[in-house]
């Protein structure tokens, strides 16, 4: 009786640990937050990355929009419209797109009006050009207020997440 639940035992360790190898390659579509090394606020889809940036040294935000399977168009302008209970569309002549094509980068001191977005809307939409990616809030609402401002003793060695009271240059 004993020479069997070893295999037994064996057989459902290896079980679990083939599930948790799916679970893991399995892409998991939820808005995560770190702040190692900087504030980062971050997405993923099927079709594109959001990886929203707040650096305190310099002090700087950043979005950063990166495609999976296309590049993006060239084009003067790029907007971000939000679709919900506080809709709200901005836009930008102030983008940059990355060697390739495949994300897009807008930086400024302030993201107020993106952040805001973000946690009080549905959807997001990335327009340039002709390409147009819907980006799902679902799940933002808890995890945008770390960026907000937050009375806190601040430590010489610690990063701070807040301080978006500013207001930025093209509607960003």
């Amino acid at each position: 009786m004993m020479r069997y639940i070893f295999p037994m035992r064996l057989a459902t360790v290896l079980a679990i640990l083939a599930i948790l190898a799916i679970l893991a390659a399995t892409p998991l579509h939820a808005w995560e937050f770190s702040v190692s090394p900087i504030c980062t606020l971050t997405h993923a889809t099927e079709e594109t990355t959001v990886r929203v940036t707040y650096d305190p040294r310099i002090p700087e935000y950043a979005i950063a929009f990166t495609r999976t399977t296309t590049a993006w168009p060239d084009a003067p302008v790029f907007a971000l419209r939000f679709d919900g209970p506080r809709g709200n569309t901005i836009s930008t002549t102030r983008h940059r797109l990355s060697e390739g094509g495949t994300t897009l980068t807008i930086t400024d001191t302030g993201f107020g009006n993106v952040l805001d977005g973000l946690e009080l809307n549905d959807t997001a939409t990335a327009l340039i050009g002709t390409a147009q990616v819907t980006i799902p809030l679902s799940g933002a609402a808890t995890a945008v207020p770390p960026f907000a401002p937050a009375p806190m003793p601040v430590l010489p060695s610690a990063v701070v997440c807040s301080g978006i009271q500013e207001t930025f240059n093209d509607g960003f």
